[in-house]
């Protein structure tokens, strides 16, 4: 059995809007070759100067098309992606020091991620973790310790790295990195700066050239629900996109899937071979025995559970290396022509670290006053269905709660 837990944060309704703004600006700004308009120039270099001018990377949505026509081939986004890095101070070498758990897909990325996160969390380890987009401010998209980055060290890191881009802009034709590129950049120079043990890094969209994959040598790949998203980057067909995701896939790095489409799963076996990689699929969280016979999760939905699946199998593997869980575990049995993971008894830290996680703006149940709302950044056809489910099972156990006689309202 699996039991939901609610979470509840201060957050308004303004959330839900701000998914989908920021999720346009997030596509607009990652997949842009270069930057060259004029950034606005601060004295004072405070918080609030450092988020204007890292709006001045973002871009429209003509010249984004203008570019996609005229980028080339885009294995030149890796190559611009690490020229960028070492303008910053970076090397590719350096980012092998983080430790890094690397995760896309398209649908429950995101909360896998913080559901990883969490987990090691809980086991004392320093995590970062780079996720987008963002719901309020920017600064959620890196955190440490499963907070935001606060004002002053943003600020401190921001300038630091815009600095050292901005001096060399002028040997680079004047180009800057766009907006995700950059905070891309950010994040790693942040977790080397601030020494983290782990971090748990989210694709932007993709794989293959997403500039998160200049990452070497992650110590485990993960890959959620794959469904037909961002089409005119990935491919028209689940099984061009599932190429596209494998990408992130390395030799000799475990990798692991959730169950999917027999077509979209062979490819992703294919990659795996070409590269030189184990990939497993993660079983049914059901096949995870634990004692008391309830597993709680943080994160509210049917759709979270294989989620959580993918999350216990990408720790367990991380604390396998760092060589603090078993050295190893059986495989169960072939889904699809791809071996599939064998479920484990999770240790009490991973069960507290699945009941703890939280991720605002995902199944988030909150209360205002006499106000129940129901807030999701569903997106795509997948997970908006995904929400209804979770809506009308929310709204119907609220409803066996008595919240109709008590007065109180419902809003989406």
């Amino acid at each position: 059995m699996v039991r939901f837990s609610r979470v509840f944060r201060p957050y308004s309704l303004f959330t839900a809007l701000q998914l989908q703004r920021n999720w346009l600006n997030f596509i607009q700004g990652s997949f842009r070759h270069s930057s060259t308009k004029a950034a606005p120039r601060f004295t004072r270099m405070e918080y609030q100067d450092a988020v204007c001018t890292l709006n001045t990377l973002q871009t429209n949505a003509s010249v984004l098309e203008q570019v996609r026509r005229e980028r080339g081939p885009p294995q030149h986004q890796l190559h611009a992606m690490k020229g960028f890095l070492q303008r910053a101070g970076l090397t590719v070498e350096e980012l092998d020091d983080l430790n890094i758990i690397h995760v896309t897909g398209t649908k429950g990325k995101g909360s896998t991620c913080a559901f990883t996160e969490q987990i090691l969390r809980s086991y004392g380890f320093r995590t970062g973790f780079y996720s987008s987009p963002h719901l309020v401010q920017v600064r959620e998209r890196i955190r440490i310790n499963g907070q935001p980055i606060s004002k002053e060290l943003f600020t401190k890191y921001f300038w630091q790295v815009y600095g050292r881009l901005d001096e060399t802009k002028d040997c680079h034709g004047g180009t800057m990195p766009a907006y995700f590129r950059f905070l891309t950049i950010l994040a790693f120079h942040i977790f080397l700066q601030e020494k983290v043990d782990l971090a748990v890094i989210e694709v932007g969209i993709g794989g293959a050239y997403d500039c998160t994959n200049v990452i070497r040598q992650p110590w485990v790949c993960g890959i959620s629900s794959l469904g037909i998203d961002h089409t005119s980057i990935l491919g028209d067909t689940i099984e061009k996109i599932a190429w596209q995701k494998g990408g992130i896939f390395k030799p000799g790095v475990p990798a692991f899937t959730v169950k999917q489409q027999e077509g979209p799963l062979t490819v992703l076996q294919q990659r795996a071979e070409e590269i030189g990689c184990s990939l497993s699929v993660c079983p049914d969280l059901t096949e995870y025995p634990v004692d008391e016979g309830v597993l709680h999760l943080g994160l509210a939905g049917q759709h979270q559970l294989i989620n959580a699946s993918l999350a216990l199998q990408l720790s367990h593997s991380w604390l396998q290396h760092r060589c603090l869980s078993d050295k190893h575990l059986p495989f169960a049995s072939v889904f699809g022509g791809v071996t599939q993971a064998k479920g484990f008894k999770p240790s009490p830290v991973m069960l507290k670290g699945l009941a703890d996680t939280e991720w605002p703006g995902r199944t988030q149940t909150l209360r205002h006053g006499p106000i129940t709302y129901f807030l999701d950044g569903a997106h795509t056809t997948g997970s908006m269905l995904a929400c209804a489910r979770w809506f009308n099972e929310a709204a119907a156990q609220r409803e066996a709660d008595g919240w109709r006689s008590s007065g109180e309202s419902a809003a989406v």
